[in-house]
């Protein structure tokens, strides 16, 4: 047995076959290799865009606007000029009209209510004339004069126009001039100040009551209620923007 070979060709074809294996190995590796590259670099660029849509998503957005209803009497009105300018400073406060005093975050009116059942914030103050044509005969009046006129105690020739008694200027007329005396029953009745103004320049004989704010034309005042303050009112404590607002109409 000493000096027998082992035929060679066994020992070359297994070494060829383990070598064989070995490359195909080597070529799987290196495939896969290749093939998982591009998939990474997929991975990597998807991340990348959700972190960058994350922070785009995390821009800070702007505020709700805040809607405060107002509501003013036709005397007032004139306040709404500022009062627009005052919530032109806040860019998230839109102002809302209102029709009713119950629904309105804040009331604008001249005079203080006679019952007073809410918070009051006065904001400006106001002078009630009695104002003429400038061709009535009716000249500079004392109150009890004035008083008499609206009586019906005056110069017959002489045309009285008022507000309905719910008015607040009528309000302030009636506490100040009347002291709880009624006025003529033949006096016309004016909607707003307006209207007023529009007749106290057009008819020579007439005489009304007017808010100075509303002074317009070539009439004269005979009579004048001074200091007369303009509130602004609201049902609870102001707080945020409408607190704001009246802080601004109060400068």
């Amino acid at each position: 047995m000493i000096g027998k070979k082992i035929p060679s060709p066994v020992i070359g074809r297994s070494a060829l076959v383990l070598r064989d294996e070995a490359i195909s190995i080597t070529t799987r590796r290196s495939l896969r290799a290749t093939v998982h590259r591009p998939r990474n670099d997929i991975i990597i660029f998807l991340l990348s865009s959700f972190l960058l849509f994350s922070c785009s998503t995390g821009t800070p957005q702007p505020p709700t606007p805040q809607v405060v209803s107002v509501y003013a009497t036709a005397s007032t009105q004139p306040w709404l000029t500022e009062l627009y300018d005052c919530a032109a400073t806040q860019p998230s406060v839109i102002i809302r009209l209102s029709d009713s005093q119950s629904d309105a975050d804040i009331r604008l009116q001249i005079g203080e209510p006679e019952i007073l059942s809410s918070f009051a914030y006065q904001i400006d103050t106001e002078e009630i004339l009695i104002v003429t044509h400038r061709q009535s005969p009716v000249q500079n009046m004392t109150l009890e004069q004035a008083r008499a006129l609206f009586e019906g105690l005056g110069d017959p020739s002489v045309q009285v126009w008022v507000y309905s008694s719910d008015a607040d200027a009528q309000r302030v007329f009636d506490q100040f001039v009347m002291e709880g005396r009624s006025v003529m029953s033949s006096a016309k009745v004016a909607a707003t100040p307006q209207q007023m103004s529009d007749t106290l320049n057009n008819e020579p004989n007439s005489v009304g009551i007017l808010p100075k704010h509303w002074k317009a034309g070539d009439w004269r005042f005979v009579y004048t209620i001074p200091n007369v303050p303009v509130l602004a009112l609201t049902m609870d404590e102001p707080q945020g923007a409408i607190k704001e607002l009246i802080a601004c109409l109060q400068k």
